[in-house]
């Protein structure tokens, strides 16, 4: 993977998630409305809990985007790719099976399937090395 498309995603996908956190943290209700969602009252303080969660992925990979404008250090960069990649994993499978389960609405589909495809993307690029070509 060439230099500039790396840092655009790492770029989208930290700003992306670093924005989601702090408004899920700081404003909920908002923030469930502009994802087009409903949930109760009463479970919006754990949904700020959860914003902590979105938030620390946003910023490890804006952390890996400042690791790619500094010109890549590979192994911190397949770290965070594999941290993130965990962590997106298991919110994917979460929210799909609580939607199977009927305890989530549907709508969560659109987090299981965004966070589901950063997992493939990154799990194909550790897989064939995109990150060490960055390095050089």
């Amino acid at each position: 993977m060439n230099r500039p498309i790396l840092l655009s995603y790492q770029l989208l996908t930290g700003l992306s998630d670093t924005s989601t956190g702090v408004l899920l943290m700081v404003a909920p209700v908002f923030t469930l409305r502009l994802m087009h969602l409903h949930t109760p009252a009463d479970a919006l303080p754990f949904l700020s809990f959860i914003g902590a969660f979105v938030l620390s992925v946003g910023l490890s990979c804006l952390y890996g985007a400042f690791l790619i404008a500094r010109g890549a250090c590979t192994p911190r960069l397949e770290i965070v790719w594999l941290l993130t990649a965990f962590t997106r994993s298991g919110v994917a499978i979460f929210v799909v099976t609580q939607i199977l389960a009927c305890t989530l609405e549907v709508g969560w589909l659109t987090v299981a399937i965004s966070d589901g495809a950063c997992v493939v993307i990154q799990g194909i690029g550790l897989r064939k090395g995109w990150l060490a070509n960055v390095a050089r």
